[in-house]
């Protein structure tokens, strides 16, 4: 998927893919007012703070990698991965 926003997602992922990215990008700015949404679409807390962890994990994953210049797969693997994921879903 090339954005999430406008791509035939459930409604419970679209707004947890909106909350992490914020949370990515603008963790500082985070609080508990940015989980109103996800609640408003049906999320658990259970699922909300599964999907905290997830994030946090990708987020260092990501920042080893960079550091630590880890092989990554290229665009059709991780093109691959996602057909995957869109297969399989995610659970919330």
């Amino acid at each position: 998927m090339r954005d999430w926003r406008s791509a035939p997602l459930d409604p419970k992922l679209r707004a947890t893919l909106g909350f992490l990215e914020k949370l990515t990008l603008a963790p500082t700015d985070v609080g508990p007012a940015d989980v109103k949404p996800l609640r408003a679409a049906g999320v658990s807390d259970e699922a909300v703070e599964d999907a905290i962890q997830v994030c946090v994990l990708f987020n260092i994953y990501d920042r080893l990698a960079d550091s630590l210049s880890f092989h990554l797969p290229g665009p059709d693997g991780y093109a691959a991965s996602g057909r995957n994921l869109m297969k399989r879903g995610y659970l919330l």
